[in-house]
Formats: structure tokens, C-alpha cells, sequence
């Protein structure tokens, strides 16, 4: 019988433990680290290749179950195989994304700025009726003087990923706008590569502040309290683009449309609406590009002259 080959994602367990030192980042917490490894379906069992979508611990930390139950109803909806890929970063999953590895991801804001000739916008989450959401920031329950990042001078601080938006860009321009060198500001600054893992962080006086996306807070707060409860919000953002699906260039138009249409229509699906239920999500939308233009304008001031320097 002839065969045919595909791609599947191997998911793997977190591991235990933190790594507190910024230079020994890649030892910390890598959860839900996968690979992609070759498999052999019989060719009457597989009509065409599985379609590969990607995912980070950055964002979907701890839903591994629930990727079983959204594989099982994108296949139905498409009539084709699906196969989730996770990597740890952002960085990671859009590299496969731009190298034709995987066929469309689930990415933040930021790094579909940074590659939106490349990428097609298919949709995008709507949260409490926004397709927004905001950067948060956290420190210790106790700390009630905290209001701004730049009370944070000479404290540690914990970032979720360098690629995102609400746990990397949004403090890293906060500081510069206060004529601070990001680079310089914290006695140590490490990343988490999970929002989770900078409210565990935190919380556990291990950092004493963070910047998370504020929707995962939110999450977590609602849905396990107590992992929420040693940490306190002391600054919200303004509000910017809910992080996108996007698919790759090399991903035809029909296979794009197919998977928009059944993104757009999980809220109609019974498996659909448990799997949005359990993400805090009301359903996906059409998002417009110029929902991340205020992303763009982080990124133009990220990337221009550093104020703290032009001041010194």
C-alpha cells in the first residue's frame, strides 16, 4: 500500500525548576516544548498533507489538552488532518512560519508587524467584545507604591518574550519615554517565555515586577485565583491588536479561506464554543490590519534613538 509522509507536532512536558539569570534565559521553564518528526499514514487515510498550525507556551501555556480538542474540530470542519506544532517562543514558531515549516500560527502583534510582508492576516480574537486587549503591569501583592515601571529602578524584572508585545515591547518603550536605557534600568531582567511564568515569577518574589498580557491575567485570575492572588496590577496600558493567526505566504488562497471560514465559525460549533469558553475568547473576527498600527508606533519609537542617551 502506498504511503503518505507527514509532519506531526510531539508534545513534550514542562519541564521543573527556575532559571533566574538573563544570560541562562533558554534553561527556564521551557514548557510545552515540541518537535515536528515525520510520521507514515496510509494514503487512503490521508487525503492531502496535514495542515501545520503553531503555537507557543508564550501564550497557550498549559492547554495541551485543549489543542486535542481544537484539532479534532479544525479536521472536522476542514475534512483535512491538522497537526499543532509548539514551540517555546514566539521567535522560534515564526521562523518556522517564514521558512514554509508550518502553514499558519498564532502569533502576537509584534512579530506580525515586524513581518507583515510576509505573513497574511487571517483572524483575529474577540475578548469581552474587543479585538484589543492590553499590556499589564504586575508586582507583588505587597508592593502598594508601585504605579509606573519607572518606580521599579534597580529591582528585577521579568519579561515574557523578547517578540512580545505586552511582555517585552510595550515596558521596554514605557522606559524610554521615561529617558531610560531599557538595557541599564533593572539590577537583572530575565525573560519567562510564558505570561504564566511571569505571574508565577512574581508572585513568588522571584522578580518584583513584570509586564504580562493583561487578557492571560485576567484568565488566570478568573479561572485559578490563587495563582493570581500574590500579584497585584499596578499599570494598564492602552489597548492594542489581540494577538493574530496569520498564515505564511507559501499557504494557498483556498487552503487560507478554508481555515479563515472555520476560525470564523468555532463560535457555531459546539466544540468550538467549549474550546473559546475555556480560552475566555467570544469567537474570532475579521481583524483589519490597522488594528496593530498602535504596535507599529511602539516599535518606530523601539527602534529610534535612545532618549536616555540623547539626554546624557
Amino acid at each position: 500500500m502506498g504511503t503518505t509522509r507527514c509532519r506531526r507536532g510531539n508534545v513534550q512536558a514542562p519541564q521543573q525548576g527556575l532559571a533566574l539569570p538573563f544570560g541562562n534565559r533558554r534553561s527556564f521553564l521551557a514548557a510545552g516544548v515540541a518537535s515536528i518528526a515525520a510520521c507514515t499514514l496510509p494514503r487512503n487515510a490521508a487525503a492531502s498533507a496535514p495542515l501545520l498550525l503553531g503555537t507557543t507556551a508564550v501564550f497557550l501555556d498549559d492547554q495541551l489538552q485543549l489543542l486535542d480538542i481544537w484539532r479534532a474540530d479544525l479536521q472536522a470542519a476542514l475534512k483535512q488532518d491538522i497537526q499543532f506544532v509548539q514551540r517555546r517562543s514566539y521567535g522560534e514558531i515564526v521562523d518556522l512560519l517564514l521558512r514554509g515549516q508550518i502553514d499558519a500560527a498564532w502569533i502576537c502583534g509584534y512579530p506580525y508587524v515586524l513581518n507583515a510582508d510576509k505573513l497574511k492576516l487571517l483572524v483575529v480574537p474577540q475578548y469581552q467584545g474587543n479585538p484589543q486587549y492590553r499590556s499589564y503591569l504586575i508586582v507583588p501583592k505587597e508592593d502598594r507604591s508601585t504605579a509606573r515601571i519607572a518606580d521599579l529602578r534597580e529591582r528585577v524584572f521579568a519579561y515574557s518574550d523578547p517578540l512580545s508585545n505586552s511582555g517585552f515591547l510595550v515596558p521596554r518603550t514605557e522606559l524610554l519615554a521615561e529617558h531610560q536605557d531599557p538595557l541599564r534600568f533593572f539590577s537583572k531582567a530575565f525573560f519567562t517565555f510564558a505570561h504564566s511564568k511571569v505571574v508565577e515569577a512574581v508572585a513568588a518574589g522571584l522578580a518584583s515586577g513584570g509586564a504580562v498580557d493583561g487578557y492571560v491575567w485576567d484568565s488566570i485570575a478568573s479561572q485559578h485565583g490563587a495563582r493570581a492572588a500574590g500579584t497585584r496590577v499596578a499599570w494598564r496600558s492602552p489597548e492594542y491588536g489581540f494577538p493574530p493567526i496569520v498564515v505564511g505566504e507559501h499557504v494557498a488562497d483556498d487552503t487560507a479561506l478554508a481555515l479563515r471560514d472555520a476560525l470564523l465559525q468555532m463560535h457555531a460549533r459546539s466544540d468550538g464554543r467549549l474550546i473559546l469558553k475555556r480560552l475566555f475568547l467570544d469567537r474570532f473576527v475579521e481583524g483589519a490590519d490597522s488594528l496593530y498600527d498602535g504596535i507599529r508606533g511602539l516599535v518606530r519609537t523601539s527602534a529610534g534613538e535612545n532618549p536616555a542617551r540623547d539626554s546624557a
